[in-house]
């Protein structure tokens, strides 16, 4: 029987770092792309020598056969279209390209051209994820990014007319000097786009990062949480009044396309990372590899998997990692998987953190087993708290 599993292809380079991010990308370090392309092949071709054919992930051409394909970085769009058609040349030298339901590319406005979105459709490329964040210039501008709202939109509509019809766009709200009306205005335009996905999160805070240095220097100014609440129930109103239904904590799809790749994250199934800074999650084993694109490349060099990190899941931290992951989505915990994954009902281990949390409205029962409340995922981080053994 074929395994499931997803792939993910990290791209760590890009034009400029965002404010808030804390993901491995870099600025400045185009130099080392062509290097970096010849050892993410060679990690490709270790990995498939490493891969137990037990597994049932490799297919009868040698081939890596996942259900999905997500490249990310960074911004895979930073590639020129030269070394673009050279990563995608790898990725289908290593796998099973046209088998995979499901093939996502992140890109940022300001990256994107004709030239480049037709060699992802070319190379099997069936949905994209646009990087917009904001459609008002001045946060775009304060938090760092290289493009415009037209340019923004300018790219969706491109990509559209090229035949992608599977689009998602992304979009922060709490941003700095960001009010209710221009967090409306943005969700407004990209409702009247040709997306089918949108994910939205509220601005994080994250260590290392430019706004975390601004704020501890008294320099960010960002709305109240008063307001930041408002904002967020907007967003859980509008997006299904729109049609977009709400399938996981900050994503929101129309009836069928929901991401895939992301679900099987939050579903617990098996994924293989490769580039700098990815991390896989094979047969009960957490790897990843070095955040250091030069760590990264020289360990390839060398001939050996850069994984710096090699760490067996016990039970305990898979089951509460499980249920984290599980209650993210809006369908939440499948009492009947939970129990052939773990040989105990569910009930049994967390009987009475359910009970209480159904008591304070976060957490409700289900046909299949137990699911946020809208509450409960307005709480999330709170009730996942909850779930620590």
């Amino acid at each position: 029987m074929k395994k499931e599993f997803g792939l993910y292809i990290h791209i760590p380079f890009c034009r400029q770092k965002c404010f808030y991010c804390d993901f491995p990308s870099f600025a400045g370090r185009e130099k080392k792309i062509d290097r970096y392309l010849q050892a993410l092949e060679q990690e490709f071709a270790l990995l498939r020598q490493r891969v137990n054919p037990k597994d049932n992930a490799i297919d009868t051409e040698s081939k890596f056969a996942p259900r999905t394909i997500y490249i990310g970085g960074g911004t895979p769009t930073a590639l020129n279209a030269h070394q673009l058609e050279k990563l995608l040349e790898i990725a289908q030298k290593y796998v099973v390209v046209a088998k995979a339901e499901e093939f996502t590319v992140e890109m940022n406005p300001g990256t994107v051209n004709k030239e480049k979105l037709l060699l992802l459709q070319q190379a099997g490329v069936n949905r994209l994820s646009v990087g917009v964040q904001s459609f008002d210039d001045n946060c775009l501008q304060k938090i760092g990014r290289i493009h415009t709202a037209q340019e923004a939109a300018d790219t969706i509509e491109l990509a559209h007319n090229l035949g992608f019809g599977n689009i998602s766009l992304d979009l922060i709200y709490g941003l700095p000097q960001q009010y209710r009306e221009i967090l409306t205005q943005s969700v407004e335009r990209a409702l009247a786009l040709p997306v089918q996905h949108i994910s939205i999160y509220g601005l994080q805070l994250e260590e290392g990062t430019a706004f975390q240095r601004m704020a501890d220097m008294g320099k960010l100014q960002l709305p109240t949480d008063e307001l930041v609440e408002t904002m967020h129930d907007y967003i859980v109103e509008k997006l299904p009044e729109a049609g977009y239904q709400r399938y996981e904590i900050s994503n929101y799809a129309l009836p069928g396309y929901e991401s895939k790749h992301n679900l099987s994250y939050w579903q617990d199934v098996d994924y293989l990372g490769l580039g700098s800074g990815a991390h896989s999650y094979w047969q009960g084993t957490r790897y990843e590899n070095p955040s250091s694109i030069d760590d990264y490349i020289s360990a390839l060099e060398a001939g050996r998997l850069p994984a710096t990190l090699e760490e067996q899941v016990d039970r305990q931290a898979h089951m509460e990692e499980y249920c984290f992951l599980g209650l993210r989505t809006a369908a939440g915990i499948d009492k009947n998987l939970f129990q052939q994954k773990f040989g105990v009902d569910l009930f049994t281990v967390y009987g009475r953190t359910i009970e209480k949390l159904v008591a304070q409205d976060l957490l409700q029962h289900t046909a299949r087993g137990i699911a946020l409340t809208p509450l409960g995922m307005k709480y999330g981080n709170q009730v996942f708290g909850e779930f620590l053994l």
